[in-house]
């Protein structure tokens, strides 16, 4: 998400963060850029003017002319204005009621609110260790209570099961009474969409609400569908007191207009982000951390939180004792490594959070993406365990053969070699107190106050 607003703002905002004075001129030439590109990005018109109004308020006062380095101060703004428009901080669910809390799904038809739940159930039971309960209350389109059975399966929680016989109402009320028997800690609610907004639809799940009175009401929407998704929010929450917003699809999204729209029109947070197909694909919305990916600066925080969750511990553990009483580093470690990062979302969802690398090239892109990785791998498998161990002995009629098991080129394996035998020379270094230098020189190269203050190389 907000690739092409991260090369509009990267290019705008480097030519003025050399500046050492700053003119009403030159603040004004740079918001009109950064206008285009708000617009660009499909965010609502009322929330760039009063983003323009707010960072050309404070660009222009004595913040930035008592400073020694304006320019920056000047990027210091905007990534400010990103945080407000977004909303300061991360709000995450209000739980604290009386078991089990009921959070109510709701949404237009095709948003993800099925996927979602299942989504939002693996994350509160792996990350808030709550035992949790899902239901369907969409009575109208029975695939969507087989597909909520199906996730709840996958995800490893209860799927209180309802027909489309039934009324919704009666549905949830027997749910909730469900979970009160059986103590579970938090009751999932799915609703019933449709493909526009409608009266009877918006009456069903006001009558649905006020028989519930659910702790979290949940507004699920498409990010791709840029600030209509802003404008269906404001809908939504002009019928139903919305405690929250769920953005799915954002993996899809190279705009990201829906994310800097939904707070601003409708006055309520976003609380999760949908990442991707996979069922764990939702992580907690930071504003301060959107806003520094938006201008390339990384997310250094989530990627150290998502290497903490997806590492595999052990095997990790096992590499670093192994390059440390130096035994090498051979092609099944390299093959680990991989896995590893496929783990986090691959390597490019890992680069978006790293600093600077917002501006990378197309051609830079090109060479890091999944699909490289994905051969790559496909070259180790085809080998033999005592070609994994020894990668010195695969010659010529070996890197033929596998090529051919692998369905790729000799230049192919030849690459990936090379490749192997660079990061084996890098793991050698780090053998014999190279690591603690590695990380002596990564520290000094950190600016003041953690990775908050980085900015792009310029």
């Amino acid at each position: 998400m907000f690739e092409n607003l991260t090369e509009r703002l990267g290019k705008t905002l480097k030519d003025i963060s050399g500046r050492g004075r700053l003119t009403d001129e030159n603040i004004k030439d740079t918001l009109r850029e950064v206008r285009m590109a708000l617009l660009e990005a499909d965010v609502a018109l009322p929330v760039v003017k009063s983003f323009i109004e707010q960072v050309k308020e404070r660009a222009v006062g004595t913040e930035v002319s008592k400073s020694l380095n304006p320019g920056q101060v000047f990027i210091k703004i905007v990534q400010a204005e990103l945080e407000s428009v977004m909303g300061q901080a991360n709000e995450g669910l209000d739980l604290a009621s009386q078991p089990p809390a009921v959070v109510l799904m709701a949404g237009l038809q095709g948003a993800g609110k099925t996927t979602s739940v299942g989504k939002l159930a693996r994350y509160l039971t792996d990350r808030e260790k709550k035992k949790v309960l899902v239901v369907s209350a969409d009575v109208y389109r029975p695939a969507a209570i087989k597909q909520l059975e199906t996730l709840a399966a996958e995800v490893g929680v209860e799927c209180f099961l309802s027909t489309i016989e039934q009324k919704p109402i009666d549905i949830v009320n027997a749910a909730v009474d469900h979970a009160k028997k059986k103590f579970f800690d938090v009751l999932l609610v799915d609703t019933a969409g449709r493909l526009h907004i409608d009266a009877e639809m918006m009456g069903e799940i006001k009558d649905l609400h006020q028989a519930i009175k659910p702790i979290e009401t949940l507004f699920v929407v498409d990010a791709m569908t840029g600030q209509d998704a802003a404008n269906t929010a404001k809908a939504f929450n002009e019928a139903l007191p919305l405690t929250g917003v769920i953005l799915t699809k954002t993996d899809g999204d190279a705009r990201g207009g829906a994310a800097l729209s939904v707070r601003h029109i409708t006055g309520k947070p976003i609380k999760f982000l949908g990442m991707g197909e996979k069922i764990d694909a939702l992580e907690p919305f930071h504003p301060e951390r959107v806003a520094s990916r938006i201008l390339g600066m990384g997310d250094v925080l989530s990627l150290i939180e998502e290497v903490e969750r997806k590492v595999d511990k052990d095997k990790a553990q096992r590499l670093a004792k192994k390059v440390q009483k130096g035994k090498g580093f051979d092609l099944q470690d390299f093959k680990e490594q991989l896995e590893q990062m496929r783990n986090m979302g691959g390597m490019m969802s890992m680069m978006d959070k790293l600093p600077g690398m917002g501006n990378m090239t197309a051609q830079v892109k090109d060479k890091a993406n999944d699909k490289s990785f994905n051969q790559m791998e496909a070259i180790i498998n085809s080998m033999t365990p005592l070609e994994r161990a020894k990668p010195d002995i695969i010659k010529g009629s070996r890197k033929r053969r596998i090529a051919v098991g692998s369905g790729t080129q000799i230049q192919d394996v030849n690459r990936m070699l090379k490749q192997f035998t660079q990061m084996q020379k890098m793991m050698k270094k780090m053998s014999g107190g190279g690591m603690k230098k590695m990380m002596r020189n990564m520290k000094g190269m950190m600016p003041p106050g953690g990775p908050g203050g980085m900015f792009p190389p310029r």
